[in-house]
């Protein structure tokens, strides 16, 4: 797994993730060619002294300069609005939470089970133990079934907050008095941690949010012991 601290985007741990990371390389690249095209037309003008005054009228460059960025605005299009349809496609859910925003803190209602529910504080530095992430772990995290998909429905009870996992490329509003709903499904069992991404008052930075992906049947498990100490 990558640090979470880490420059850049951490490692793909769900199929949307993947998709992203695939699409972001695929714009870096056309970026890159039209960098590299227009320095060569730069350094080309300012190091020769040769002119053609024909080119200053020609049809056939307005027609390419007016197709060519033509076709390459459809070529980063149409993969970014598959990616926005993938993003928003949410059929049939094994699992669905409720995840809400406080200040500043997350609670957790699992909505599948009668009493299964909990609040995630981050943990203070000095309770920390050797592996742990400063300011990223929390004392309840979020436990899914891995490979499963699973359905969020997020709101805030108070300010506006943001429920981010990076690796699972997730993230989405939680707006007071608004009930917003975002889907993902873990392509291995693992620990994905995020932060709210509002700007959400003086302890926004204290804010993390941790999802735990499990086997199915450590899941049930885990979801028992819960339901027997509530």
């Amino acid at each position: 797994m990558a640090h979470p601290a880490q420059l850049g985007f951490q490692d793909a741990a769900s199929p949307i993730m993947e998709e992203l990371l695939h699409f972001h390389d695929h714009a870096l690249m056309i970026v890159l060619l039209i960098s590299t095209l227009v320095l060569y037309i730069i350094v080309t003008m300012v190091s020769t002294k040769l002119t053609n005054k024909l080119i200053l009228d020609s049809q056939e460059i307005e027609i390419i300069w007016t197709v060519l960025p033509a076709i390459i605005l459809i070529l980063i299009a149409l993969p970014s609005l598959r990616i926005l349809y993938l993003m928003d496609e949410i059929n049939d859910p094994h699992l669905t939470i409720k995840a809400v925003g406080h200040q500043w803190y997350w609670s957790y209602e699992y909505t599948d089970y009668a009493n299964l529910g909990f609040d995630s504080y981050m943990i203070p530095a000095q309770d920390l133990t050797p592996g742990q992430f400063r300011l990223l772990e929390a004392d309840h995290r979020m436990v899914v079934p891995a490979e499963s998909p699973i359905r969020v429905l997020i709101s805030a009870d108070d300010v506006l907050h943001s429920w981010t996992i990076p690796a699972l490329g997730v993230k989405m509003d939680a707006v007071p008095g608004r009930l917003n709903q975002t889907a993902f499904i873990t392509s291995h069992p693992g620990v994905f941690y995020g932060q709210c991404s509002e700007i959400c008052g003086a302890n926004h930075s204290f804010m993390p949010t941790v999802v735990e992906a499990v086997p199915l049947k450590h899941f049930e498990s885990w979801s028992s012991l819960m339901l027997e100490d509530a």
